[in-house]
């Protein structure tokens, strides 16, 4: 096996850098200094050499005619994509001279960094760019478009970010995939359940609001209304408790609030919760019976139900379901939210927090980008943005939108091609693919680390994130040692953490030895949790203290106008976000945008499948292809990916969703919009 990218020729062992919870093993296969094969690493123990189509044809991707080879300078009006080719030393003195401009007659916080996980290596998602910021004393942004309301919602109930080992689930024998599309975003927990279910005949739900190719493997698929998740789960404790399927011992133990939950469940009966969510009263029996009847069983809590104005309390509701019948305590049962606590890495040794002198300094919502562009005061004067796409992710598109034509924005974006966001801006620097980097890689799903070497050199001149925080720290005349520090130097001090037991025995030269190194790992249970009263809280003291019904409630949806229909712009299959979006092998294998909807809802509008629609609100329209049949429940429409516009085209779906804010955490509320759809 190759280790070094000087070799030309050979295979050599890499690591998946998409935001997603598999974060495969990968082989890369190399013939005169060019990746020409990708394909999954068999020895990785849970990816075990399946990877899905998006990482598959990532050469298409890497090697694209469109791929950005050298910085850029804006020549027209902003969107208009027209740019010149300048120098990095340009581009780095222009940046650097703009900013000082505006520290010195707008302070600092005119300045915002605006980024996600478009590349999920620590040290070029979070590192060096943290640290300058930091120094800069730039305004701050929370990142909260993705899991941070569940992530909230989860804690409040079990304290952390812990939930059982998915190499567990194969001992499962009932699994329920609650709002997530797993065959297209966690495609290896759905091998292991098909795996239980071959082995000891396991039984796959799946609760959805669209019956997508994760709902079409299940064993029996239950359609939801949207935002109604919660009352679910509650209508499933109502009947546990009722009929005597919980576990007293292990509610005595292990939890606090049990007999206080016994009461407050009982408003929600069936008959009421069926009304809320649109499954029958006989289905909600059948599914609490088999999950409080069958062990062990696991629930993979999904990201989709997070989405909505009540997101939070949704996974801190469901959160619960496994305490009440003590699947914690049974091999291969419980739930996974996320288990991004095993692999915490030192955050304060990465980011250097004390770095910033202010500790008053504003946080922005990055879910707010349109109204923090147009109406923030004092406004923001710059924008730099990286492993980010906001043009075309953010909610309220076209708001955000009108905010990047500000001429009087400095807006500078670091990616490997001219993206939609891009084309706003005023410089463009190239970056480097995640196979020309070094980097380290934590699963939120398995407990496995990843050492990634580079394995082929830089395409042309672009540089990582970490590369481009040196030189603009360098010309900003930065002269603190940390901003010198080598990559190798930042992944020994990430993993430096006694704080956290799980990372013991993983240093950065055991990595560079071994391929896979696992978190020390342990049962939850018998143990104690991360919470105020180190037990599954059932009833949250902290949750009261912090304004929220401490009893896990249904909470409907805000008013968000009168279109008829409730919509929901879920994942596709071949890309990730706007990821691969733009590539075509990828467009080729998704094909074409889709709006999903009931035939019935069809009939009444006059529409038939393949018809092209119309689909509107107050913020925004799309023109799309519908999909009609009983996929979705009536009232639901549902679309599958972010396609960009493009020249002829209307089919940018995050034109469509709200921006308000969900219940905890700052998160999104992408599904909490409503549409009209009409046959053009």
């Amino acid at each position: 096996m190759a280790s070094f990218i000087e070799e030309r020729d050979g295979v050599f062992r890499a690591v998946c850098p998409l935001d997603c919870p598999d974060q495969c093993g990968l082989l890369l296969h190399k013939e005169n200094g060019k990746i020409i094969k990708v394909e999954g690493d068999p020895e990785h123990p849970v990816t075990k050499g399946h990877i899905c189509n998006k990482v598959r044809n990532m050469t298409e991707r890497i090697y694209d005619e469109n791929r950005l080879k050298y910085p850029l300078k804006r020549m027209g009006p902003k969107g208009e994509g027209k740019f010149e080719q300048i120098s990095w030393e340009e581009a780095i003195q222009t940046i650097t001279t703009r900013w000082r401009v505006l520290i010195e007659s707008d302070g600092p916080e005119s300045i915002l960094p605006y980024s996600f996980y478009g590349n999920m290596g620590r040290l070029n998602a979070e590192g060096m760019d943290r640290r300058f910021f930091h120094r800069l004393g730039a305004s701050r942004l929370d990142q909260t478009i993705c899991s941070a309301a569940g992530s909230v919602g989860y804690k409040y109930t079990m304290g952390g970010s812990i939930g059982i080992d998915p190499e567990d689930t194969i001992h499962s024998k009932l699994f329920i995939f609650w709002g997530i599309n797993a065959a297209s975003t966690n495609m290896h927990q759905v091998a292991l359940a098909q795996k239980a279910r071959k082995q000891n005949g396991a039984k796959i739900i799946v609760i959805d609001v669209h019956k997508n190719q994760t709902g079409r493997l299940a064993d029996w698929f239950i359609p939801i209304l949207p935002g109604t998740d919660s009352a679910l789960a509650l209508g499933i404790m109502h009947i546990l408790f009722a009929e005597n399927l919980v576990n007293h011992n292990f509610l005595q133990e292990y939890t606090i609030g049990y007999a206080e939950l016994r009461e407050h469940v009982i408003q929600y009966d069936p008959s009421t919760v069926s009304a809320i969510t649109g499954v029958p009263v006989d289905d909600i029996y059948k599914l609490a019976r088999m999950y409080g009847e069958t062990s062990p069983s696991f629930i993979r809590i999904g990201n989709g139900p997070q989405h909505h104005d009540n997101g939070g309390m949704f996974v801190r509701t469901v959160a619960c379901l496994p305490a009440l019948t003590g699947q914690w305590l049974v091999k291969g049962g419980g739930a996974i939210k996320g288990n991004s606590a095993y692999l915490a890495s030192n955050t304060a040794h990465l980011q250097r927090p004390e770095l910033l002198q202010n500790k008053q300094t504003r946080v922005i919502n990055m879910n707010l980008l349109g109204d923090t562009l147009l109406s923030l005061d004092p406004p923001v004067k710059s924008l730099f943005v990286y492993g980010a796409n906001p043009a075309v992710v953010a909610p309220e598109a076209n708001k955000v939108r009108k905010g990047l034509e500000r001429e009087d924005l400095f807006t500078v974006v670091h990616d490997l091609f001219l993206t939609e966001t891009a084309k706003y801006a005023d410089i463009v620097l190239p970056a480097t693919s995640s196979f020309e980097n070094t980097d380290i890689y934590t699963s939120y799903w398995h407990h496995y680390i990843q050492l990634q070497q580079p394995v082929i050199k830089p395409f042309a001149e672009s540089k990582s994130n970490v590369e481009v925080f040196r030189l603009l720290a360098k010309e900003m005349g930065y002269t603190e040692a940390l901003f010198q520090e080598t990559e190798a130097d930042m992944i020994a001090q990430a993993l430096d953490h006694p704080s956290n037991p799980y990372l013991e025995g993983i240093h950065y030269e055991s990595l560079v030895e071994q391929p896979f190194l696992k978190a020390r790992v342990k049962p939850i249970f018998p143990g104690t949790l991360p919470t105020a009263s180190g037990k599954i809280e059932l009833f949250s003291q902290k949750m009261k203290a912090d304004g929220y019904p401490p009893l896990p409630t249904y909470v409907p949806l805000k008013n968000d106008g009168d279109h008829p229909y409730q919509f929901v712009p879920a994942p596709n299959h071949n890309f990730l976000n706007s990821t691969f979006s733009n590539n075509h092998k990828h467009i080729t294998l998704e094909k074409e945008p889709k709006v999903f909807m009931n035939h019935q809802d069809a009939l009444k509008a006059g529409i038939e499948d393949g018809n092209l629609v119309r689909v509107w609100n107050d913020r925004g329209e799309c023109v799309l292809k519908a999909a009609v049949g009983d996929t979705v429940l009536q009232g639901v429409v549902v679309t599958q990916g972010l396609w960009a516009d493009s020249a002829d085209s209307k089919q940018l779906v995050n034109a469509l969703t709200p921006d308000r804010i969900a219940d905890m955490g700052g998160g999104a509320t992408f599904f909490s919009g409503r549409v009209s759809v009409s046959k053009i």
